[in-house]
């Protein structure tokens, strides 16, 4: 089966008024009526107008098409089996995307309306909402309130904004992407039909000191040249307070020091790592003494960092 986007046709939002949807439909019905239109292929958009308009000026033909979801224009997709079961289709599932066409499935729909009845129970809608939350607050966990305009219909099938406050609890852990579902939280349900959920998408703020990925955490860890080459002791700051890390001597930029299970808790128990990643930092500043020694290490040492340049470049010869 085809997907054919109504509310592109007509021109309005997902969330349009049933106002809003026939005032576009009007408008549309006018410019392409074929009586009066001389435009091309007039008569097809006009047929194209009136077949999204006969599904969303009705609520249940518009909720059962919404929660088909959206795809690309002319893009062959398939109804899933909760769909087809929800809204009482009774063909062939065998054949189903090959048998039926999308104005064809909605026009059984309003016939299978007019048989049950105007009070066949419709689930509301599933929403989703964006939440951010700090890397301190995945780690410990935090409780989050949500002030939301949720759309819904009416007992008249008009669609309005509704404020509903929720409070919802992010456990510790939580990681960058994850869904967290609040059954029963999203759009009302119709005519007796149970609510919809309400899906949380939880995002990581930006920190100043910890990247994540997963449940592991990655900083940069500043050493001075003389800490790399010698080795040293440095404190880490971690989201469950500082710890010391040893670093070994000749430790080199760029490398990656491990401290195991100090990252984001997980679900099931556990922790992952934090990663302390080595950025040599030259002094800015330097007194004459300095200066001094560091001419002694230049005139002491055979160390030549560029050697593996030395060594490409005579093989490019």
């Amino acid at each position: 089966m085809q997907y054919r986007d109504y509310y592109a046709i007509l021109g309005v939002a997902r969330d349009a008024s049933e106002e809003q949807i026939k005032q576009a439909y009007r408008k549309l019905a006018r410019k392409y009526h074929p009586d009066v239109s001389k435009e091309s292929g007039a008569e097809e958009k006009f047929k194209e107008v009136a077949e999204a308009y006969q599904t969303l000026k009705d609520p249940q033909k518009r909720a059962a098409y919404d929660q088909l979801g959206t795809h690309r224009a002319g893009e062959d997709f398939r109804p899933s089996p909760d769909w087809q079961k929800q809204w009482e289709w009774q063909g062939d599932d065998s054949g189903f995307a090959e048998q039926i066409d999308l104005s064809d499935l909605f026009a059984h729909l309003g016939a299978a309306g007019a048989r049950g009845g105007a009070q066949r129970p419709m689930r509301g809608r599933d929403f989703e909402v964006a939440v951010p939350i700090t890397i301190e607050e995945a780690y410990e966990g935090t409780q989050i309130d949500l002030d939301l305009n949720m759309p819904e219909y009416d007992e008249r099938g008009r669609l309005r904004r509704v404020p509903q406050a929720f409070r919802a609890r992010i456990p510790k852990g939580a990681t960058q992407g994850q869904r967290l579902r609040l059954p029963g939280k999203g759009g009302r349900g119709f005519n007796g039909g149970s609510n919809g959920d309400l899906y949380l998408d939880i995002s990581l703020r930006p920190h100043a000191l910890y990247r994540p990925s997963g449940h592991d955490l990655y900083l940069d860890l500043p050493l001075a040249p003389w800490e790399a080459v010698l080795g040293t002791t440095a404190e880490v700051p971690t989201p469950g307070g500082r710890v010391r890390l040893k670093v070994p001597s000749g430790t080199a930029a760029g490398q990656q020091l491990r401290l195991p299970r100090r990252g984001l808790p997980k679900p099931q128990g556990g922790s992952g790592d934090l990663y302390a990643i080595v950025q040599i930092v030259v002094p800015a500043v330097t007194d004459e003494r300095e200066r001094a020694l560091y001419q002694q290490l230049a005139e002491a040492s055979t160390f030549d960092p560029r050697v593996q340049l030395a060594q490409e470049s005579g093989h490019a010869h």
